[in-house]
């Protein structure tokens, strides 16, 4: 696959990053965002002020409110929100012909109501498209000031991984790859819960050991509930998996952490969301895996107080309580 013209659909802080990077591995970047003004901010200032405030966008990076203006790209990356890609997908079917264009996910989250993954969203709307999941423990800001990183890339097309694999990847961003799109997409969609869970413990001041007890417990939630949606085990011991929820987990930069850890101090919901400015995808990702966790009848104990927490306006203190006050029993994962 010729790769002059790659275009990137989300214009926040990792779409952008995504852009930064590959602008030395593709002669053109196109990145595109929903709300005009904001693009042409970005335009003027050539950088992403309110996500990634001091990183120069490359002048081969383009930027565009139109869709149209990305149909004629050789690779289409999504990095839109969960909530907002059924919509997104849908647009761009209207403009993109070309079946034999390769879509590449790093959208994290799972649709509400249906529960389905985000390629099988985008496979529904371009069922003839080759498609592949990028996931790992990847911040923004440290990727797009080129500190090392790896990640995956699942597909389950062998050829079509190891192209993006070959194209993508540069010596400070590792690509690995994997033919497990469940197990890829489930770790990097289910960590973002669990870093809720992490940040109101910290918020609570409960400690590290506290902290420590609840990531491995998450570990074996995710791998309870990510294998009983098709995913391999083996692929939650992995970057997309135990990887991924370890950083988003403990590190402050993770949006995911920090809602929790707002919550844990008690500040509601509504503050934390219309303070933050952008999308924590662990917020509509809990409710997607609760309601899928009660229609397959999976123990979820850590995103069930999860969902408490966000939907039900439960204590953060009660929430954990809660949860440290279950019956003992033999560790399983």
């Amino acid at each position: 696959m010729k790769l002059n013209k790659l275009a990137i659909l989300g214009a926040g802080s990792w779409g952008s990053a995504l852009a930064v990077l590959w602008a030395d591995v593709a002669p053109e970047i196109i990145l595109w965002g929903h709300t005009a003004v904001r693009v042409e901010r970005m335009k003027a200032a050539r950088e992403n002020e309110a996500y990634l405030p001091g990183i120069h966008l490359p002048d081969n990076v383009s930027l565009t409110s139109r869709l149209s203006d990305c149909a004629a790209a050789d690779l289409i990356v999504f990095v839109v929100p969960s909530e907002a890609l059924r919509e997104i997908t849908a647009r761009l079917g209207e403009v993109l012909r070309d079946r034999n264009v390769v879509i590449l996910s790093c959208t994290k989250g799972l649709e509400h109501g249906s529960g389905m993954r985000m390629s099988q969203i985008i496979g529904e709307t371009f069922p003839s498209n080759p498609i592949a999941v990028l996931s790992g423990p990847n911040l923004a800001a440290e990727v797009a000031r080129g500190l090392p990183t790896a990640t995956v890339i699942g597909s389950t097309q062998e050829q079509c991984a190891c192209m993006l694999q070959g194209r993508l990847g540069t010596p400070r961003f590792r690509i690995y790859t994997a033919d497990d799109v469940a197990g890829v997409e489930l770790g990097g969609a289910l960590k973002n819960v669990f870093a809720i869970a992490a940040g109101a413990s910290e918020g609570l001041r409960l400690g590290d050991n506290a902290k420590a007890a609840l990531v491995t417990r998450s570990l074996a939630e995710m791998i309870r509930f990510g294998t009983a949606m098709g995913g391999r085990l083996n692929t939650f011991y992995g970057l997309s998996g135990a990887g991924d929820l370890v950083l988003t987990c403990y590190s402050k930069q993770s949006r995911n952490h920090t809602v929790g850890e707002r919550l844990g101090r008690g500040e509601p919901l509504d503050r934390i969301a219309a303070t933050m400015g952008m999308v924590a995808e662990g917020v509509p990702t809990a409710k997607s895996t609760y309601e899928r966790a009660r229609a397959l009848g999976i123990e979820t104990p850590i995103i069930d107080q999860v969902y408490a927490l966000l939907y039900e306006g439960k204590p953060a203190t009660r929430a954990l309580q809660e949860l440290l006050g279950r019956e003992q029993k033999p560790e399983h994962a």
